[in-house]
């Protein structure tokens, strides 16, 4: 398949000045010591306006970033798992109101751990956790980072974050756990798309990574995207600082040389900028690529619809503004978020710093690439800024 082709900047209603600049804020950072590289890419009208790499690949042997570094993208990893999942549903293989335990067994008969004056109690769930819950995050499951509740706790001694586990143990390992709530009643980000990974092998009698591989990587032509790297291409994986620039301690990451059991459908991608501005460029054309058709138009507009309404909202991880739809945060309205966009964008980001986010307002989508992961919070709402700023129309 063909790449996506560089246009004019002001052909596409951007101002090439202004692209400019977001180059060279990114650039002065680099230089300033806070990044170490970045791929930045960003798309309107179905062809590139923006692609570049600044920086270093590896900070440690001081070589150049090029455009095709190879990311670890983390949680950028469940927008794929979820379009997998929609996939199936569209085969008639599931629905999204099934109940998890309809086909994973492990998951029947959950309870819910109760925290009242420092004992747990286990209850009765009035409701078992769906599909639909799983990609929402709706399920009642959580992350044992995220806190420090008896649940959490739980996750963390069995290092639920483990990637020496098979989805299959890990989903064993998981339902044998209480829910942090009842499912249904609150959004709380979590190990959800981990388990919609195990629900893909089951249903497609294959491993994730082959499933993946087979029914989006290949059709879409994202032959640089995959659970681990080949050895022939380990010289283009990006690294971050081997200490973090404000604060000095040790950053540690995955380890993408080495292939493990666990093919984390929450958080084990690798992949490069044009690789997943592929996957964006699907998303943007509501389920196909050049001719290649994985999704129906309407199911990519019902995934990119808010699906909480009034359940309520844990922690800072979703902004307000948002809401979620089936593996992509979704903006509610063009005010009340801190950042600048349109009502109906959805976006996603890895906690190594990657992030993205398509406006299809605006037909418009942007992607960074860059592994600085204590300064995630920093760098996407700038990257979301400054490409904003450049938009003419």
């Amino acid at each position: 398949m063909a790449e996506l082709t560089l246009a004019p900047p002001g052909e596409l209603g951007l101002c090439p000045d202004r692209l400019q600049r977001l180059l060279d804020v990114l650039r002065a950072d680099i230089q300033r010591g806070r990044l170490p590289g970045a791929v930045a890419l960003v798309a309107r009208r179905g062809k590139l306006a923006l692609f570049e790499s600044l920086g270093q690949l590896n900070p440690a042997a001081a070589t150049p970033m090029p455009r095709d570094a190879i990311f670890r993208i983390y949680s950028m990893t469940k927008p794929v798992v979820s379009v997998a999942v929609m996939m199936l549903m569209e085969q008639g293989k599931l629905l999204l109101s099934d109940p998890v335990a309809k086909h994973l067994p492990e998951f029947a008969g959950q309870k819910v751990a109760v925290e009242r004056d420092g004992q747990v109690t286990l209850e009765n769930i009035a409701r078992p956790a769906t599909v639909q819950d799983l990609l929402r995050h709706t399920a009642g499951l959580t992350y044992e980072f995220l806190g420090a509740a008896a649940v959490q706790r739980q996750y963390a001694e069995l290092q639920m974050g483990s990637r020496e586990r098979s989805n299959a143990e890990f989903s064993r390992t998981l339902a044998a756990l209480p829910l942090m709530y009842p499912p249904g009643s609150v959004w709380e980000y979590s190990r959800a798309t981990d388990v919609l990974g195990r629900l893909v092998e089951v249903l497609s009698g294959q491993s994730l990574g082959d499933y993946l591989r087979a029914a989006i990587f290949t059709p879409l032509g994202m032959h640089q995207t995959g659970f681990a790297v080949d050895p022939a291409d380990h010289h283009r994986i990006a690294e971050p600082f081997a200490h973090d620039p404000d604060g000095g301690v040790p950053l540690r990451v995955l380890d993408p040389r080495r292939r493990v059991a666990m093919e984390s459908g929450g958080g084990g991608l690798l992949s490069t900028a044009m690789d997943y501005a592929r996957f964006l460029s699907f998303m943007r054309n509501r389920g196909e690529l050049q001719g290649t058709r994985l999704l129906g138009p309407h199911t990519v507009d019902y995934m990119t619809a808010d699906h909480l309404g009034t359940i309520p909202v844990t922690g800072d991880v979703l902004p307000p503004g948002y809401g979620f739809g089936l593996g992509f945060a979704v903006r509610r309205a063009a005010g009340i978020s801190s950042m600048p966009g349109s009502a109906g964008l959805y976006y996603w980001g890895g906690i190594a710093g990657t992030t993205f986010f398509v406006d299809p307002a605006q037909d418009l989508f942007a992607l960074l690439m860059i592994q600085a992961p204590n300064q995630r919070d920093h760098y996407r709402p700038l990257f979301r800024s400054l490409v904003y700023a450049a938009l003419l129309d």
